[in-house]
């Protein structure tokens, strides 16, 4: 069986730098698993490596949809096997890298979406209650039937929220047990996963830069191109962290102050569901980047690590 490296961590952690002088030396490729950076048009705001930055590593599932395009997390695992069976054709090694953890819980469980339910007319009738009498009371309306995935969802992760209450209605089971069938059929490939950490103000703290270097990159200015482009509040994708802020500012409801103060708020707010989610996943190595002052030195410790778990380099 293949193996396949899984590099995650909250965002700001250091998945990118690390995962490309990974790749460098394991001769791999990098598969996204980032919810945002998926979509065309959108670097700053999603982080996006640049070309000097990728230093030649071939990138996937970067740039492959528009912004006013779903993409659910099925579409990702389809996607993402096709590449890492693609990669590994090439002779080379598939690298996942990403903080979106249902992506990576998509392929490390190997969830099945074969039998996915998709009732658009169900999903325009929640919304509307969902604005009509706000998140809580569709959180409220999941917690009746699915306790464990409402503890597990944001209140504001309407979209997911939504999914849930549409699987429970059509098969009435939870999507909590679906997801548990799921993952009694084994992976075709074996992850090795690899976490990074860091001090949680050390973190913050390069959260708040990193939003800081965003708007003197440009931030603005790609927000208000997307908008010239016809992508508006309605297009899936601006509703992404920093995208919707920015595109409030330029509507007059808040200050630019204001916004960029949410961005920052929320992003922290964001690493740390990040941090809680993946405290959940088993056998995974464990990396705290403050003990480094080389990125060399995580890099060697994770090729030991995959090299110890049987795979030929």
């Amino acid at each position: 069986m293949n193996k396949v490296p899984v590099i995650f961590g909250p965002t700001a952690s250091g998945k990118t730098r690390l995962s490309i002088e990974l790749a460098k030396v394991l001769d791999g490729e990098i598969i996204s698993a980032d919810s945002m950076q998926v979509y065309k048009y959108m670097d700053i705001g999603t982080a996006k490596p640049t070309k000097e930055e990728m230093c030649g590593i071939k990138h996937y599932l970067m740039d492959e949809i528009n912004p006013d395009e779903e993409f659910s997390v099925a579409s990702y695992q389809q996607r993402a096997l096709q590449y890492i069976k693609q990669i590994i054709s090439k002779g080379k090694m598939p690298i996942v890298v990403g903080g979106t953890g249902l992506y990576i819980n998509s392929l490390i469980y190997n969830i099945n979406f074969s039998e996915s339910i998709s009732d658009w007319g169900y999903r325009e009738e929640l919304k509307q209650e969902a604005l009509q009498k706000g998140n809580k009371y569709l959180h409220d309306k999941l917690r009746e039937v699915d306790p464990e995935a409402a503890q597990r969802l944001h209140v504001n992760d309407l979209k997911r929220i939504i999914r849930a209450l549409e699987v429970f209605k059509y098969t009435r089971k939870p999507i909590s047990y679906h997801q548990k069938v799921s993952r009694d059929n084994p992976p075709i490939y074996d992850f090795v996963l690899a976490g990074l950490t860091m001090d949680r103000q050390k973190l913050y703290d390069r959260i708040n830069r990193r939003v800081d270097s965003m708007l003197e990159s440009g931030l603005v200015e790609e927000v208000k191109r997307l908008v010239d482009m016809g992508y508006d509040q309605n297009s899936v994708a601006m509703q992404g962290l920093g995208y919707k802020e920015i595109l409030a500012w330029m509507k007059g409801e808040i200050s630019l102050e204001e916004a960029v103060y949410i961005i920052k708020r929320d992003t922290r707010h964001y690493a740390k569901r990040q941090i809680t989610w993946f405290k959940r996943l088993q056998n995974v190595l464990w990396l705290d980047m403050d003990n480094f002052s080389d990125i060399c030195e995580p890099v060697k410790i994770i090729e030991n690590h995959i090299a110890r778990s049987g795979i030929i380099l």
